[in-house]
């Protein structure tokens, strides 16, 4: 009599889809997505269009915040049964600030293999064009919607040297810009809309100045903060001369108070508005017009 064997469990793949053009996929991508039994998708009609843009016909299935707790076990068992699944968000890396950490956990815990497909991801692509150092940064994805909460957070970081990547919803951008300002200070950052997307903007400036900017526009599509770290305390660097020139340019023009000059030189340089004014007050105390 044949004796009936397990099923060999299948493989969980956490694939990186474009963060908006849809050219940023690798040739792995295509192929896993094209050969998996079944993509568990954040939002179907979503990843439908990536799909049917590359001819992948593979079976979609709902994975989401909204049902992660139910559909989980359910992609569980798929995969020990020995089909393959495929993870996708709607851009970038799967299980970075969404849920699909929580199918990655449950599939770790029942010895299921899980592979990365790496690609796209609105951190790293974020941060290699923020000009800021990349050596050191802390993720902190979503804080809490609340102004309270939120504040308490970023009470915690407010000491730390490290860059600062932050995710934010347009409708709540503005709140968090101005808590930044109160808790971190008028810091330097770095400001990305819609990456990669047809109305892709970066703005490096103050977070002021960022402010500043969003009065005159309405927030819309998805927004990823880079915020410098927290400066050492001690002596501080001299300003770059190139800097310091336009400082004492403003300061012999003199239709500027110090302040606005300090606002002007972080907006354009992104030098801290703290140290930019504190730049202007010792020049105009020492009467030095050009350094």
């Amino acid at each position: 009599m044949k004796m009936e064997t397990e099923a060999k469990p299948g493989t969980l793949f956490v694939v990186s889809t474009p963060l908006g053009n849809l050219e940023d996929i690798t040739v792995r991508a295509l192929r896993v997505l094209k050969e998996v039994d079944l993509i568990a998708a954040e939002t179907v009609e979503h990843t439908r269009n990536l799909c049917r843009h590359y001819g992948i016909a593979t079976k979609l299935t709902s994975f989401n915040q909204h049902n992660q707790r139910t559909k989980g076990p359910e992609l569980v068992e798929e995969l020990k049964s020995g089909r393959s699944v495929a993870l996708v968000t709607n851009a970038g890396t799967p299980a970075v600030s969404d849920p699909g950490v929580f199918l990655v956990a449950g599939a770790l815990k029942q010895g299921i293999r899980v592979s990365p497909v790496p690609g796209p991801s609105a951190v790293t692509s974020a941060l290699s064009v923020s000009g800021m150092r990349a050596d050191t940064f802390l993720f902190c994805g979503f804080l809490p919607p609340r102004s309270g909460k939120r504040r308490k957070e970023l009470e915690t970081l407010k000491s730390l040297p490290h860059t600062l990547v932050f995710f934010e919803a347009p409708h709540r951008l503005k709140e968090m810009l101005e808590d930044l300002r109160e808790v971190l200070g008028d810091r330097a950052m770095v400001l990305h809309k819609e990456l990669t997307k047809l109305f892709e903007g970066i703005v490096a400036a103050s977070v002021g100045s960022v402010l500043n900017r969003l009065s005159e526009e309405e927030a819309r599509g998805e927004y990823t903060l880079v915020v410098a770290g927290c400066e050492k305390k001690g002596k501080e660097q001299t300003l770059d001369e190139k800097v310091q020139e336009k400082i004492g340019l403003l300061l012999k023009a003199g239709t500027m108070s110090l302040k606005d000059i300090a606002h002007t030189i972080s907006s354009e340089t992104g030098v801290e508005y703290r140290r930019a004014y504190k730049a202007c007050l010792l020049m105009k105390r020492a009467g030095i017009t050009r350094p």
